[in-house]
């Protein structure tokens, strides 16, 4: 995919709009993509949850890689975007604010999900928010659920492992800018 697509176009107009809500001029790479998607044990997983969806860039590979019978849901803010996601995804859920995810899910009837995938530009929201929206994941993830986020700083690790457990976090440079991946796992009774 190019840079100077349709996708890609309307992706850095969003950014000269509102840089603190979309983080980055150009959309996740296919690289960043895969490696997030990875991480996701596609043949268990009945429920996965994508904050930030953005243009697409992530959820193509979601698409690629679930299983018939893996239910979808997409958190992006940005009308415009969430429209487009609805087009391409007829079969996914969209909803606008992954800051009411969990209230979200119970009232579509979930029962948690085994996964969240994240692009969501922690770094560059207030405290407040970024509290709200972690608090959310822990909510939403069934016990031993992964949460899978791209940052482009190593900042958001102390506020990650207070609520989560990392188990890893991958470097991705063949992305602009190159990103973190950060592999984190609900953390359970035992867990500190």
């Amino acid at each position: 995919m190019g840079l100077f697509n349709e996708e890609s176009r309307a992706f850095a107009r969003k950014f000269m709009e509102n840089p603190g809500q979309v983080g980055s001029l150009v959309p996740s790479s296919a690289r960043l993509a895969r490696a997030m998607a990875g991480e996701i044990d596609w043949g268990k997983a009945r429920a996965v949850a994508e904050l930030g969806s953005g243009t697409g860039a992530i959820t193509r590979e979601i698409a690629r890689r679930r299983e018939p019978g893996t239910s979808i849901y997409l958190f992006e803010k940005d009308a415009e975007m969430r429209r487009r996601l609805r087009e391409r995804y007829p079969d996914f859920r969209c909803f606008s604010d992954a800051a009411g995810m969990a209230d979200t899910l119970r009232r579509d009837g979930s029962g948690g999900l085994d996964a969240i995938v994240s692009g969501l530009p922690f770094f560059n929201f207030p405290q407040p928010l970024r509290d709200r929206l972690l608090a959310q994941i822990v909510d939403s993830l069934k016990p031993g659920g992964l949460f899978v986020a791209f940052q482009y700083s190593l900042q958001m690790r102390g506020q990650l492992a207070r609520r989560l457990a990392i188990l890893r976090i991958r470097f991705v440079p063949l992305n602009l800018p190159p990103a973190f991946v950060y592999v984190c796992r609900k953390k359970d009774d035992g867990d500190e």
